[in-house]
């Protein structure tokens, strides 16, 4: 999809161009756009293929950039650490969804008796050392070959708004087959009401790139809930530190960012909601 216009709604950054952002904003948002027509078995083939495409077009992707900078990726994994910590216990199971390259993964092996890295491909690097508690497991993005009540806390960070509309409740009723009675399942996602958050940022006040919904705690909530999760928590997490925080209070100041425009929601008032936080228990 080209840009509807030349002019840019945010700064780019000062380790890209203008073209090469632009490129890459049209090379995702293409992709997106045959993601959202697709039916779930055509769904599968490009969830399997989409990251490669566009890695091959985009060279200059932070997520490539990212991983080839080493103090970049211990401090993203020291903040992870943060988010996933409370919630692990010594002698448990833990599942990472959307693990890339794993590098996080194999930090969690170090405080959990087993770690279980689930991703559409193997992206660990050939000279990685594998711990011995670790095990990748490559999966269609919808069949996933795990015994049923044999995880104590599955993981994502940013992963829930790459997820295909119509696959959300799919995965989150994976997520609940696979957890124990009394497990967890803590993960991060981007906030709507103060996004775009992918590449469309520079260009869109809607996400048309691969987050193909972004979310509010409130619309979350009620889908967990629906989903017979017994428990569902909300935290404010910003600044390393997170903050459990009443349901009802982020329904309420999303009520009132909802009356504001994007500018100022995208502005200071982000703080506010620095993005979604949430912890559901089986």
């Amino acid at each position: 999809m080209p840009a509807k216009s030349s002019k840019v709604l945010l700064p780019i950054p000062e380790n890209r161009t203008y073209e090469s952002v632009l490129h890459h904003y049209e090379v995702e948002s293409a992709i997106a756009k045959r993601l959202m027509a697709a039916d779930r078995e055509t769904r599968k083939q490009i969830y399997s293929t989409m990251y490669d495409e566009l890695f091959a077009q985009v060279p200059d992707h932070p997520r490539l950039t990212r991983r080839a900078d080493e103090e970049a990726t211990r401090k993203m994994n020291r903040r992870k650490m943060r988010l996933i910590a409370p919630f692990v216990r010594p002698d448990g199971n833990v599942l990472e969804f959307g693990a890339g390259d794993c590098r996080f993964s194999f930090e969690l092996a170090k405080i959990a008796r087993k770690v279980y890295a689930v991703d559409i491909a193997d992206q660990i690097g050939p000279d990685a050392a594998r711990p011995e508690n670790f095990e990748l497991v490559v999966y269609n993005g919808y069949d996933l070959n795990l015994p049923e009540n044999s995880i104590d806390t599955a993981f994502s960070d940013q992963l829930i708004e790459h997820l295909h509309p119509e696959d959300t409740e799919h995965h989150f009723r994976i997520v609940h087959r696979v957890l124990k009675p009394g497990g967890v399942y803590t993960f991060r996602t981007p906030h709507r009401l103060t996004g775009p958050h992918d590449v469309s940022r520079y260009f869109s006040e809607t996400a048309e790139g691969f987050h193909l919904k972004e979310w509010t705690y409130g619309e979350l909530a009620s889908l967990l809930k629906g989903l017979g999760f017994s428990s569902v928590e909300a935290y404010w997490f910003g600044r390393d530190q997170l903050i459990r925080l009443p349901v009802s209070a982020f329904r309420s100041t999303e009520a009132l960012l909802r009356h504001l425009p994007l500018a100022r929601r995208k502005g200071k008032l982000r703080y506010l909601i620095p993005g979604i936080s949430m912890a559901v228990y089986k």
